[in-house]
């Protein structure tokens, strides 16, 4: 599985953790940055991430900031994404059977490594359980999308 992977100054550590991680267990990723703890702006890389999801150049992703929430918000904002912040395993797991989701973010800040690995690891192994009560409702959120977005990315 190819994983879109980004952070701000404020998640960097984590995601290095991050892509230690999806290297260790076999998956493919890219990097959207950021590289270094210069301050910057995480809406420039959460973005990236959440557009190569979009578009189909990777199946998932992971945005980190010190929060998660940033990263969230911004991810949420591009069509087709799912994006939840999930700070534990139920969440992680619970927004695949459900939802659907396509990306998670946390924060660096709320979570350490040995709960980023169990969090990555349910989200990664969990598929959509689907069903006519969640189908349904990730339709009603395409028709939001759909809506109001100007710019098409939804495949």
């Amino acid at each position: 599985m190819k994983i879109a992977v980004a952070c701000d100054h404020g998640g960097l550590n984590l995601k290095k953790a991050v892509l230690a991680f999806l290297e260790k267990n076999g998956h493919e990723y890219v990097d959207f940055g950021t590289y270094t703890a210069d301050s910057c702006d995480y809406p420039d890389f959460a973005l990236k991430a959440a557009e190569a999801v979009a578009n189909g150049e990777c199946e998932r992703g992971i945005v980190v900031c010190s929060s998660g929430i940033g990263v969230s918000i911004v991810a949420n904002k591009v069509p087709g994404i799912r994006c939840a912040h999930c700070h534990d395993t139920y969440c992680a797991k619970y927004t695949r059977y459900h939802n659907n989701a396509n990306m998670i973010a946390f924060g660096e800040k709320v979570i350490g490594e040995g709960m980023m690995e169990e969090i990555v690891t349910a989200f990664l192994s969990c598929e959509y359980q689907g069903g006519e009560r969640h189908d349904r409702r990730i339709a009603k959120i395409k028709a939001i999308e759909e809506k109001y977005c100007k710019k098409e990315f939804i495949k």
